[in-house]
Parts: structure tokens; sequence; C-alpha cells
């Protein structure tokens, strides 16, 4: 898979590339990354990527000429991969989308800076806006290091032997992950749970699956609504409310 990075300041990316998963991936040649400097597709003398905005306002525009030059240049106009403008206005990124992009085997990412792009690259370059959550960055790198590193884990051989995503929270069940634990059994008085310990998988797959509702239940209820219930889980959490709810009387 390919991924082409527009940013104003491509060495970001770098030290992070040079680490962990994605390292042995790139070394594999499951992934490659090429960064590209916007700036370079500037054509005054300064390199000037930003303008003041018509209409008055604070901050300064990305200058819808360099963006356009920058990736038209490296993917051909129009481009033949999904473009990805980092925006905080955009669509949430989620796991969801993250199995969707990870079906291609190329994507363009656009990271912004300054106060906001020139909207004709929204509406006529990028195909598709994502925000990594509801707050604002200095710029779009850290959101497009996001989502590389969330859309690479999900291609074939990237985990390597660890490969296993069904489990992790937000997949397909769309549940919290249930917690976990390792050795020791016992760290400063606190026990792992005996069930976890006692070689039961039935009772132990069992165990997990109650404690994934109840942590989604606890700290992402609003998961549940749209969550991969079975008529048990649904059982299980009435139980568990109408227990919790009798302890508060």
């Amino acid at each position: 898979m390919r991924f082409d990075v527009f940013s104003l300041f491509p060495e970001v990316f770098q030290p992070y590339l040079e680490i962990s998963i994605l390292k042995r991936a790139i070394q594999k040649e499951l992934i490659e990354v090429h960064t590209h400097n916007i700036r370079d597709w500037a054509t005054d003398k300064h390199h000037t990527t930003d303008d003041t905005p018509y209409g008055g306002g604070g901050g300064m525009i990305m200058k819808s000429e360099p963006v356009f030059a920058a990736v038209e240049s490296v993917l051909g106009a129009p481009p033949a991969c999904p473009v990805i403008l980092l925006c905080p206005q955009g669509e949430l990124f989620n796991q969801s989308i993250a199995r969707e992009l990870a079906s291609f085997d190329h994507l363009a990412l656009i990271c912004g800076r300054y106060e906001s792009f020139d909207e004709r690259i929204r509406q006529h370059l990028a195909t598709r806006v994502l925000s990594i959550g509801d707050y604002v960055l200095t710029g779009g790198e850290l959101p497009a290091l996001v989502v590389m590193d969330a859309v690479a884990r999900l291609r074939p051989g990237v985990l390597g032997d660890n490969e296993a995503t069904d489990d992790d929270s937000f997949s397909e069940d769309g549940l919290l992950e249930y917690p976990q634990w390792t050795k020791p059994a016992k760290f400063r008085g606190w026990s792992v749970p005996e069930i976890m310990t006692n070689g039961n998988l039935g009772e132990q797959l069992k165990w997990k699956r109650q404690q994934s509702l109840i942590r989604t239940l606890k700290n992402r209820p609003d998961l549940l609504e749209k969550a991969s219930l079975t008529d048990k889980d649904r059982k299980f959490l009435r139980e568990y409310i109408e227990e919790q709810d009798s302890l508060t009387d």
C-alpha cells in the first residue's frame, strides 16, 4: 500500500516511520510512504503557500495553486486514488473508515496549516475530508499519522505474528475491548481475576464478552446503539443495569 502525504512540514513524519510496526512494514515493502513539501510547488520567490482571506477575518488561508500543483504533479489530474484532506470540519475518523480505506492500495493525504484551506481544495481536489476529533491542532500532520497508522495495521501482514485486530476496541462488533492482564498473576497485592487463570476457555470467552459490554456501557454508551449485539448481550446488559440501579437505591 502506498501513502502520498502533502505537507508544509514533511520532516515531521520520518521519526515516527522509523520505529516499530510501520518501520517493519516499510522494510518488508508492505507499505510505502512518500512525503512531499507543498512549498516546492509555490511559484513566487518567497515560496508563498498562504494568503489573507476574502471577506476579512483572522488567520491565513492555504492557497489553492501550490496544493493543486503538488497533488496533480505527483498523482496526475485527476488523481486516480482517494485524496483525503485532514481538517477539523471533516467527517469523524473511526475504525470503520479505517477498514474502508485499508481496502485501497493507494491513498493521498493533504495536511493543512494556518487558519484553513481555500475552499476550492475541499470542493475540487479532495475526495474526502476527515477529522480525528472535536478539537483544533496546529496542522494536519498528526492527524495524517493517525490515519496512516490505523489504516496500515489493517493491511495483511503488517502486524506479523501478532495479527489480531478482531478483538480491538471499535472492531466489527462496535464494542470497546475487554480488560487484559499478563504475568505476574499478583502484583503489589492486585491479582488477575481467577476466571482468567482457571484454564476454562469457554468461561473466559463469555466473561470477556461481558466485560466488553460493561466497559462500553460505562465509557462509551453511544457505541451500543450501533453495536452488533446478540439477544444474550441485551439480556446481560438489562440485568447488569438493573443490578447497578438496585445498588444505588
